[in-house]
């Protein structure tokens, strides 16, 4: 598993825990998830960067959601799009095709039947909008 990989892998854990469990940390669990590694570097920065823009990103992803406001959509799903969202607008370095596609394998291994395309489709538009214009 590249170290990209398990960096999202590990910020999906943790935003999930961070979701169900408001007052949980984000360093709540993360040595026994990630000790010291680059992975851990990159999750830190991925969940830094979510939670402290949080309000933003779920507004963009409402944005591009037909009919689905973040609140309404499954945990697992709202955090895969919180990651990706995050990516796809603050870290350029990440191609949208890895992005999508990482975002893409997120939900087959943890959300629904339904979730990879759901997923898709939320972020392509985000993508088109959004990368496109900045």
């Amino acid at each position: 598993m590249s170290v990209r990989r398990k960096a999202r892998e590990t910020a999906l854990q943790i935003l999930y825990r961070i979701d169900i469990s408001p007052g949980s940390s984000a360093e709540d669990g993360l040595d026994d998830l990630l000790p010291g590694t680059e992975a851990r570097r990159y999750c830190e920065t991925l969940v830094e960067g979510i939670t402290s823009r949080l309000p933003e990103i779920d507004a963009t992803i409402d944005r591009h959601s037909a009919n689905w406001k973040v609140g309404r959509m499954g945990v697992i799903d709202r955090n895969i799009l919180r990651i990706a969202v995050y990516e796809l607008i603050y870290s350029k370095d990440v191609p949208y095709k890895v992005v999508i596609d990482e975002a893409v394998e997120l939900a087959k291994r943890y959300g629904s039947e339904e979730s990879g395309a759901f997923i898709n489709g939320i972020i392509d538009n985000v993508r088109k909008s959004e990368r496109e214009a900045g």
